[in-house]
């Protein structure tokens, strides 16, 4: 048996807005000026709209529940304007018109910024729920009331009709100001963006929005997106936040992407921010920072794991899987001895298929490509190309390893390389 449903009611705010708004008698209480909104989820309630008045010096409110008819000038069961108490926006609440029509937005499915050309309700039972932002050309059009004309050529030229860009509320993300970026919702939907696509909408807004939007991603997320972000916007964004709440980020990231970061920043800044951080990573970042940045001594990470030639394999994994999320190279494993003399290397994918009695030295490759911690950008890049490896380790001049360079972290440089030997 077929249920029948009521038929969907969608409303524009641009055909809301200028509106009449007549009472219960016949009789004209002004115009709509905005609409009022509780901002909960999934999707924002409309409360009530607002309109001026020649007696008040703020607007008049009249609440959505007295709103009877939306058909043509919108009915109310109000009889005079002397019915109506001021505006006093409720936590939560925002105008629709002031605080986000032509305002930059997060499409968070898109990982884009949009324009807010309009906004999307539907009409329920329940009340009129914001369900969609329109960021098209024909919100736009709509706004100044001439979509027939807009329908009418581009239909009589293109046999087309512009249709309208709607995003779904659910992914949409305000941008504002830290006021909205607050809003109690369940979550901020920036967490959902990856942080390459979350660090390039990062650098497409202004400082401003830049830092208002940083502030409210968590921890991890605010670390991942740094990692992704150009240097300079890194120190900008650092710059504008405390040393402790800085040092709870930089701890989240990659030991040598960290140091480069620290690196950067103004000194009383980086040793502020030193002092707040767990006293292991900040004595490593230190080392780093100790070597000159072009030579493999201040590209290196600290954050490897090695093992004695008798750990066996099943020891290993052990260790492997306790650790494995906090340091920075989990390609490889090394193996050195009691003076962390560099003896061999091993593959994650060895360590994993050897037989879990074995001793490493046993599965070791022994034939380990190294580099000293002195050696500049061009040797290291011609390392990397050379023997095809993700990873390089660095020892000093007694063979003992200090770090590891990663190839991604070298990519920069070996690009750079390889350009400059095709001139």
């Amino acid at each position: 048996m077929a249920v029948n449903r009521e038929p969907q009611v969608f409303l524009f705010l641009s055909d809301i807005l200028g509106k009449n708004i007549v009472g219960i008698t016949g009789k004209k209480l002004g115009r709509v000026y905005d609409v009022t909104a509780e901002f909960v989820e999934p999707y924002p309630v409309v409360t009530g709209l607002t309109l001026g008045s020649t007696q008040r010096k703020k607007p008049l409110f009249v609440p959505w529940k007295e709103v009877e008819d939306t058909n043509g000038d919108l009915t109310v069961t109000v009889n005079s304007t002397s019915e109506l108490s001021e505006l006093k926006l409720r936590t939560n609440e925002l105008l629709l018109r002031d605080d986000l029509l032509d305002k930059q937005v997060v499409d968070t499915d898109g990982a884009k910024i949009r324009r807010v050309n309009d906004l999307q309700f539907l009409k329920t039972k329940h009340g009129l729920h914001l369900v969609h932002v329109d960021v098209g050309f024909r919100g736009l059009v709509r706004r100044i009331g001439t979509t027939k004309i807009l329908d009418a050529v581009t239909q009589g030229l293109f046999d087309y009709i512009l249709s309208d860009q709607l995003v779904s509320w659910k992914f949409v993300q305000t941008l504002l100001s830290p006021d909205l970026l607050r809003l109690k919702i369940s979550q901020n939907r920036l967490g959902q963006i990856h942080p390459a696509d979350l660090a390039d909408i990062l650098e497409d807004l202004d400082i401003r929005q830049r830092t208002a939007v940083f502030k409210t991603l968590d921890v991890e997320t605010a670390a991942e997106t740094l990692e992704e972000t150009d240097p300079k916007i890194q120190v900008s964004l650092i710059n504008d936040l405390n040393s402790a709440d800085a040092s709870d980020i930089i701890e989240e990231m990659s030991l040598s992407e960290a140091t480069d970061l620290l690196g950067d920043l103004p000194k009383a800044k980086a040793e502020g921010i030193l002092r707040e951080m767990e006293q292991d990573m900040a004595d490593d970042v230190k080392e780093l920072l100790s070597h000159p940045e072009r030579e493999a001594g201040g590209m290196m990470t600290t954050s490897y794991l090695s093992f004695r030639p008798q750990t066996t394999a099943r020891e290993a994994m052990e260790v492997f899987r306790k650790e494995a999320a906090d340091v920075d190279l989990v390609y490889y494993v090394y193996v050195t001895d009691d003076e962390e003399r560099l003896l061999g290397v091993i593959t994650l994918r060895d360590l994993i298929l050897a037989d879990p009695d074995k001793k490493l030295e046993e599965i070791m490759d022994d034939r380990v490509i190294s580099l000293k911690l002195d050696d500049k950008d061009d040797t290291i890049a011609e390392h990397f190309a050379k023997y095809a490896v993700t990873a390089i380790p660095v020892v000093d001049d007694n063979d003992r390893m200090h770090g590891t360079i990663i190839f991604k972290n070298l990519l920069d440089v070996v690009a750079s390389h390889l350009g400059k030997s095709r001139v």
